[in-house]
């Protein structure tokens, strides 16, 4: 079995279910993946697959990226990951992979790259509460005293402070499929989905609910 699927994140909108009742959901357009290599034990150690999602111009493409999917058969692509596969059933380099292996699948993981935020105090990068807005306090966004007394007499590794924030990889499980559009190779998904439209993401068959999805 095939563990996950790549795709893009199209956008937002809604669907109604046959009692009325009205359902948001993400649609996310997953495959058709091109298989560019069969990992196996024998050579590689492991099993897996490598997957490769959107076509991009050879013109922008290294001749060692075009050299490596011709010999699957397929163009370069934009987005190449390798996924879980036990090796059945048999596949072969070349061959695509599409959305209807989600069919019967109830809930998903989606794996993707968060918004980025830029450089953030922490108030709203870690939720602090903040110092007082009144009585004189001229700066109530401020993070406040960092360091400690005579012992260590340095600030502590880990310490929540300004920083960078977003654009870090999660993973959003447990994800309904409310719909699949097999012609159309899309997933209609309710629930977060990390990033912004158009980012890339790996669709995987639900890890911790496995038993039950």
């Amino acid at each position: 079995m095939v563990d996950a699927l790549l795709g893009k994140k199209l956008g937002k909108t809604q669907v109604f279910r046959e009692d009325g009742t009205r359902v948001p959901v993400t649609v996310i357009e997953a495959g058709p993946c091109s298989i560019l290599q069969i990992k196996t034990p024998e050579r590689d150690g492991y099993r897996a697959l490598q997957l490769g999602f959107d076509d991009m111009k050879e013109k922008k493409a290294t001749k060692a990226h075009i050299g490596h999917t011709s010999k699957a058969g397929t163009t370069p692509k934009r987005f190449i990951r390798e996924v879980g596969y036990d090796g059945e059933p048999a596949l072969e380099a070349g061959q695509a992979l599409k959305v209807d292996m989600f069919e019967g699948t109830k809930k998903i993981d989606v794996i993707g790259v968060s918004k980025g935020k830029g450089f953030q105090g922490p108030m709203k990068r870690w939720g602090f509460s903040g110092a007082p807005a009144t009585h004189g306090h001229q700066k109530p966004r401020t993070i406040g005293s960092i360091g400690c007394s005579a012992y260590p007499g340095r600030v502590w590794k880990g310490k929540k402070m300004p920083g960078r924030m977003g654009h870090d990889r999660i993973t959003i499980q447990n994800l309904e499929i409310v719909e699949i559009d097999k012609e159309k190779n899309l997933l209609l998904v309710r629930g977060a989905v990390p990033g912004a439209d158009g980012g890339y993401v790996i669709i995987r068959r639900c890890v911790k609910a496995r038993a039950g999805s």
